[in-house]
């Protein structure tokens, strides 16, 4: 009798398991769901990491599609240095589903960092890298 016992423990005991399996299989399967469902393009958003590399990252948001840099200091120019945001608006492929904005500083006289104007095309120069790089990395996942 015990060893009966014993057998349908041993055999509720492995269909828990494969229960528990099941639904961490589950689980896993509704999480990759939901991030292929975040609310950006992940080809932008591959392409705005990518592109903004050299920079150090403040904040990167996948679910909200905001990737923050910090200051960055060119070697050449140490008297001046940039900051970046980038907005992904869309879950498409598309120019206006990008938004970036550059910031710039420069240093005063007495070494204090004071802002500076961007010049327009700097913003646009950085938009067209990344979906020059989005581009890139779509038809590398096509072919």
């Amino acid at each position: 009798m015990s060893v009966i016992r014993g057998a349908s423990i041993l055999v509720l005991a492995l269909s828990l398991g494969v229960t528990g399996c099941a639904s961490r299989g589950a689980a896993r399967k509704a999480a990759a769901q939901n991030q292929a469902e975040i609310g950006v393009n992940a080809y932008l958003w591959r392409a705005t990491l990518d592109t903004l590399a050299f920079m150090p990252l403040v904040s990167a948001d996948p679910y909200g599609g905001v990737v923050i840099t910090d200051w960055y200091t060119n070697p050449e120019k140490p008297d001046e240095r940039f900051k970046a945001t980038v907005y992904i608006l869309d879950t498409r492929l598309r120019a206006d589903g990008l938004n970036v904005t550059v910031f710039k500083q420069g240093k005063d006289n007495a070494g204090n960092w004071v802002d500076s104007p961007v010049a327009r095309q700097t913003d646009v120069d950085i938009e067209n890298s990344i979906l020059t790089r989005a581009r890139q990395l779509r038809l590398s996942n096509i072919n």
